[in-house]
């Protein structure tokens, strides 16, 4: 018989345990050893059996357990300085409070908002490497004292735990969770009732989510869900699962993120009266709608409509924007736009989430959600209006740069794309002045790395047989780890135990081991080693110096393809000639992860460069003493170092033909393995160590695990976004909100009257300087530029010298620019004169041009607006210059 309703029912705690309720509550015992380590010792078979989570450990010990453990002094003794420790971390000053208090000025508050977070395996809200970069975010945050509110959505089915069919198919199951047996509590009104969020949708129907809090260290984190009983069905669905649905659905989701994500954080600061955030981060442009949200706030000046109050109402959300009234919709959008940040994640325009641009007006203005935001205004924010777009589409990355002033990719080959892809917002300018910038992520070493690493101490001082010793032991225990996996995977594969003794011999803790663990999109080439099975078979069992490989990963349930490669792999490692030197292992997640990071010796990453945004997993391999064996892409492009791993040459010239680039790769790949690294592996010094191999996992534990921290991202979003986002949050009252946007608006409508209608260059000895002249190193050009203005004043422009390398095509490369200055007031004819020194500081091809760009003291970079005057052909002698 099946029950015809499930509830939970919670443990009781004696009251000397109870400061083990607040450890399980807080999810910072997901990276805190010593935590972790008192909760084992509640029941060490327990502690395994419910996968290491103290929620549900408390919730199956026995009353005889707990009442033995009231009484045992030395357990208390550690339950006290595991609370006293919890204690000082969540309210004692960290970076953050010092940096602050040493005058910078810092954010009250940031609202960080992302579609998934990987915190912990015991809440499983993330599909891949962008939720578990989120939840690193998070954690990283807590440790400095960034006082961050992340928000996101509570999907009830999660993502899919994956399995295997006997042909080696992936097969996805959607287990229902429940909040209740989760690490989360519920966020209540002052008289106890839950939190309700509602969103409009049309046909007058509703959108209802209450609210779940999950405590991340210091981090409060707000999950929205839509099961609720004021909903109806297919409401009640919208959270059900990670990136399922169709496009209402996702569409629908993204809202209740965005929007619903805002109202969330005014109620929760209203609530627990946390500061509200002067600057809003939107990881990916899947949260872009929360700009949306904000800008009705200030529009309309009043309660949000679930009785939150709204920034424009002076809750201190944008503060000053909204004091004194409400704002127009072009006042209101440069507010919010000055305290946002965009992070795009994806290399490749098929990763962005777009909506046909009918859905998108049928959902806002008036009869939707928003009103008072008229829907044309929302469509204007997303739709790919520029060349080389597609109008009938609305872009969410899109809408996330034109809500964000500041705005940056992940890594710094990553930022380069990102500035090439969405270069056609920006149509006049170069890609290299596209304003998106790049922070590199970083991974949370707490959580990442193994405590047998982190006991070794500085590694510098750790001798080499004892370094030796615990990669040993980390490659041993991975061993276990995927026999275990194995034989379940096998059984539910449909295998008998009988046929199965086999697996007891797969791996060897002496062989060398090589991880490949990620997502399955086609561009991370989960087969490529499979290119030459022959070459990869003789690799695998090679008689004096073997490789075993281990993989994971998920393909997407509607990605059929990925699928086909799964099941690929799984074949050729089902084949008994080398089932004991590689595995398959399936339902890859933090779980698996952070056991598999340490055990292995090698990373492999082989994406197609350059579509990996940045490949955090390598990192986390790091962290453990792993080397990288990478395509230069990501990160690796901007960190490789010989002494950290190796990289695999790419034939970027052949990617017209991909089955020609993948056939060069793969030969690079086996090259690397047979020829430099199995020889360094198993090459033995006097001592019986492989004293370069063991050099280098030191170098890369010194040199490279410091660089590729979250803790340093963290710091890097602080001063060089969020820290200058909340200076022109501060600065944009609502008169100087009113008075930009003014200005911008007269500035778009008399830009077609700039030009530059005259420049002329003479050198240093007086003679003009024309077209091919010479000019020696050091010497400099005296510039002359005649302008045309209209209507607009000198203070209002900015004119520049663009100079640098020239190519055949007279193309200007490694560009500086060189101010110009105004020479007295207009001539007779309206035109301004405009003077500066261009200096020659560079030999070989040179060329310059002059271009004015619209100025103003509260713009982030000149490329704001996207304007540019640039002279024409017939400009004048000196203009486009060459000099050889």
């Amino acid at each position: 018989m099946k029950a015809i309703r499930r509830f939970t029912v919670r443990p009781v705690l004696p009251e000397p345990l109870q400061p083990l309720g607040d450890l399980a509550r807080n999810l910072r015992w997901s990276w805190h050893t010593g935590t972790r380590e008192l909760f084992e010792a509640v029941d060490p078979d327990g502690w395994r059996a419910c996968g290491a989570d103290p929620v549900r450990l408390l919730g199956a010990v026995s009353a005889a357990r707990l009442a033995e453990l009231a009484g045992d002094r030395p357990f208390l003794d550690r339950l006290g300085a595991a609370a006293t420790d919890l204690d000082t971390y969540l309210h004692g000053d960290r970076w953050y409070q010092e940096r602050d208090g040493e005058g910078a000025g810092l954010p009250a508050a940031i609202g960080y908002f992302s579609p998934e977070f990987g915190v912990t395996a015991a809440l499983p809200q993330y599909s891949g490497g962008l939720g578990i970069l989120a939840g690193d975010h998070l954690k990283a945050a807590s440790d400095l004292g960034v006082p961050l509110i992340g928000v996101g959505l509570l999907y009830r089915h999660g993502y899919f735990r994956q399995s295997l069919s006997r042909d080696g198919w992936q097969q996805e199951r959607y287990p229902v969770l429940d909040p209740d047996e989760l690490p989360l509590t519920q966020l209540r009104e002052a008289d106890g009732t839950p939190v309700r969020i509602a969103l409009t949708l049309p046909g007058h129907r509703s959108l209802r989510a209450c609210v779940w809090q999950a405590r991340v260290g210091r981090v409060p984190l707000l999950l929205l869900d839509s099961d609720v009983e004021e909903n109806g069905p297919g409401e009640r669905e919208v959270t059900d699962r990670l990136y399922g649905g169709g496009s209402e659905h996702r569409l629908l989701q993204e809202m209740l993120l965005g929007i619903g994500g805002v109202r969330a954080v005014r109620a929760y600061c209203r609530l627990t009266g946390h500061p509200a955030p002067e600057v809003f981060h939107t990881n990916e442009g899947h949260a872009g709608f929360l700009g949306l949200e904000r800008i009705r706030e200030l529009m309309t000046s009043g309660p949000s409509p679930d009785g939150t109050t709204g920034e424009g109402a002076g809750s201190g959300g944008d503060g000053s924007a909204g004091e004194g009234g409400a704002l127009g919709f072009e006042a209101a959008l440069e507010a919010v736009r000055a305290g946002t940040v965009f992070t795009t994640h994806t290399p490749v325009p098929a990763g962005i989430d777009r909506f046909d641009r009918d859905l998108i007006s049928g959902h806002f203005g008036d009869d939707g959600e928003l009103p008072g935001v008229p829907a044309e205004r929302v469509l204007g924010l997303g739709v790919e209006t520029y060349p080389g777009g597609e109008p009938h589409l609305f872009n969410m990355a899109v809408m996330g740069l034109r809500l964000a002033q500041r705005a940056n990719g992940v890594s710094t080959l990553h930022g380069a794309v990102s500035r090439q892809m969405f270069a056609g917002l920006w149509p006049d300018f170069d890609p290299d002045e596209v304003p998106i910038t790049s922070i590199t992520n970083g991974v949370h070493a707490p959580t990442w790395t193994a405590p047998e690493v982190t006991r070794l101490g500085p590694a510098e001082e750790v001798p080499a047989a004892e370094l030796w010793e615990v990669r040993r032991a980390l490659r041993e225990r991975l061993v276990g780890e995927v026999r275990t996996r194995l034989h379940a995977s096998w059984r539910e594969r449909g295998a008998e135990a009988a046929e199965l003794g086999w697996i007891d011999g797969v791996l060897d803790p002496d062989v060398l081991t090589i991880g490949f663990a990620r997502r399955v999109p086609s561009y991370k080439r989960l087969t490529l080693m499979l290119r030459d099975r022959e070459r990869l078979t003789n690799l695998l069992l090679h008689p004096e110096r073997p490789v075993q490989i281990v993989v994971a990963g998920k393909a997407h349930p509607a990605d059929d393809g990925g699928k086909r490669l799964v099941r690929e792999l799984v074949r050729f490692a089902d084949d008994a000639r080398v089932r004991h030197r590689i595995v398959f292992l399936p339902d890859y997640g933090m779980g698996m992860a952070q056991k598999l990071y340490p055990g292995c010796d090698v990373w492999l990453n082989n994406p197609l460069r350059p579509l990996e945004a940045c490949g955090t997993s390598g990192m986390k391999a790091a962290l453990n003493g792993c080397l990288n064996l990478s395509v230069l892409d990501g990160w690796w492009d901007e960190w490789f170092e010989p002494d950290f791993g190796w990289a695999i040459p790419t034939a970027d010239g052949s990617s017209a033909d991909e089955n020609r680039r993948d056939e060069l790769e793969a030969n690079a790949l086996y090259e690397l393995l047979e020829d430099r690294i199995a020889p360094r592996f198993y090459d033995r010094g006097e001592a019986g160590l492989p004293d370069r191999w063991i050099e280098m996992v030191r170098r890369t534990l010194v040199t490279l695990g410091p660089k590729v921290l979250a803790g340093r991202m963290v710091r890097e979003y602080v001063e060089r976004l969020y820290a200058p986002a909340a200076d022109a949050h501060r600065a944009l009252d609502a008169d100087t909100a009113t008075e930009l946007a003014a200005w911008k608006y007269r500035t778009r409508t008399l830009w077609p009257y700039v030009s530059v209608d005259h420049v002329e260059a003479v050198a240093a000895s007086g003679a003009p300087g024309g077209e091919g002249s010479g000019a020696e190193l050091g010497s400099t050009l005296s510039l002359r530029v005649r302008v045309g203005l209209g209507e607009l004043r000198p203070e209002a422009v900015e004119v520049q010298a663009v100079a640098g390398r020239v190519g055949s095509d007279d193309t200007i490369a490694d560009a500086r620019t060189f101010p110009l200055k105004p020479a007295g007031g207009p001539d007779l004819e309206g035109r301004w004169v405009y003077e500066g020194p261009l200096a020659l500081d560079r030999t070989g091809p040179y060329g310059y041009t002059v271009r004015v760009l619209p100025a103003h003291p509260l713009l982030a970079t000149s490329a704001d607006l996207g304007l540019v005057a640039l002279p024409t052909e017939a400009t004048g002698e000196g203009a486009g210059v060459l000099m050889r």
